[in-house]
């Protein structure tokens, strides 16, 4: 008798990441931007990572970036991520210059490099859970 696979962890939104989920099940990706300095900043947090201001703005982001660097996952971390293998985890610069974790999904392989151009996608993995992932320009 075979084990079913395990349930795929999901984020747990805390009071400084819950705008950023929510708008990711809108299929918006937003960023934080100080209001007082105008420095973007991710991940999410209470207050500007440049200037200690705590007047933070969500805006919406184009979405637009460049893979900083990556890595082809071929062995499973858990049971839950074994019938995605391969998968390319990467360091995503966007154009409004932060840098966040994520898939790059549907991709060849051969195709992914680093300063590759790329354009996010969300995938849905629960009723109530969005995840901002990229896909590759052509």
């Amino acid at each position: 008798m075979s084990t079913p696979p395990s349930s795929r962890p999901l984020p747990q939104p805390t009071r400084e990441t819950a705008a950023y989920w929510a708008a990711a099940q809108e299929q918006r990706l937003v960023i934080q931007r100080c209001a007082r300095c105008g420095k973007c900043q991710f991940y999410p947090r209470a207050f500007c990572i440049s200037c200690l201001c705590d007047e933070i703005e969500w805006i919406d982001a184009s979405g637009l970036g460049c893979i900083y660097t990556f890595t082809v996952c071929r062995i499973a971390p858990s049971p839950a991520f074994a019938s995605r293998l391969p998968y390319v985890v990467a360091l995503i610069d966007l154009d409004e210059g932060v840098r966040l974790l994520a898939n790059i999904l549907d991709a060849n392989l051969d195709r992914v490099a680093i300063g590759a151009r790329v354009s996010v996608c969300f995938e849905s993995v629960s009723e109530s859970c969005t995840l901002p992932q990229f896909t590759l320009l052509d």
